[in-house]
């Protein structure tokens, strides 16, 4: 069985890693490269790294904070912000990123996610959604959670996979920050309708919710942050729990 994921996620803004709740109200935590060169100690299977308001501010990633961050991992990176065409990924990767997560740029122009999985490979493609209930449907949200696209979450995934997408990190807005455990109901949805490795995002809180999570089918990782900034729960005690119930996981 492959082995699960534990990734933490690096929100950067300004230079700083931030952490709000439900996308909002956004707190300083840490310097990116400290917490990037704590988290590859720690064991962590892969670090996320996202430039939060790029797409908001229409600008390019910044890539001085990446090249730090990469020089401080040997763990695969992924990195995503203002990722709106395959120049965009060529830069990213130039600084030490191995797989590239698209977004608002990728719902702008589909057909970026099929330009880059025809450069790069499929395996270097990551489709991250944020999506939010709304009413009945759940709905994917843009510009780091700012923008109701109105476009339906699951007929949004499908289309991607169908471009050539490689993993979905799947980004609850209703239960980001909130810690009382992953949106089983929307993951659960997702791994009915996708064959693509998910990444689960929002709502961490304690070790028993990885556990919980990784009883559902396709999900291969578990993200989170502020649990992980805060020392709330620490990576190897995470691991050891999740081995004590026969959950694969990798041990440093």
């Amino acid at each position: 069985m492959i082995a699960k994921r534990i990734i933490p996620c690096l929100d950067v803004r300004d230079g700083r890693v931030v952490k709000g709740v439900n996308f909002a109200g956004l707190k300083d935590v840490n310097d990116p490269v400290t917490l990037a060169r704590f988290y590859n100690e720690q064991g962590a299977d892969e670090l996320v790294f996202y430039d939060i308001t790029a797409s908001a501010e229409e600008r390019g990633l910044f890539t001085d904070i990446l090249q730090r961050v990469a020089s401080e991992v040997f763990i695969p990176l992924t990195v995503g912000g203002g990722i709106n065409q395959v120049a965009d990924f060529e830069r990213v990767l130039n600084c030490g990123a191995d797989k590239v997560s698209v977004n608002s740029g990728a719902l702008r122009r589909p057909e970026l996610i099929a330009e880059g999985a025809k450069r790069y490979g499929s395996q270097c493609v990551v489709l991250s959604v944020d999506v939010r209930r709304v009413g009945e449907n759940w709905h994917v949200f843009a510009k780091g959670g700012r923008e109701d696209t109105g476009l339906e979450a699951l007929a949004w995934i499908h289309q991607a996979e169908q471009l050539g997408a490689g993993e979905l990190v799947i980004n609850s807005m209703d239960t980001d920050g909130v810690k009382q455990g992953f949106d089983l109901d929307l993951l659960k949805a997702v791994s009915e309708i996708t064959k693509l490795p998910i990444v689960a995002s929002g709502g961490a809180g304690k070790s028993a919710d990885f556990i919980e999570l990784f009883q559902l089918p396709n999900i291969e990782a578990g993200l989170a942050a502020s649990i992980f900034h805060y020392g709330e729960v620490k990576i190897p005690d995470l691991k050891k729990q999740l081995q004590a119930v026969d959950i694969p996981v990798r041990i440093v």
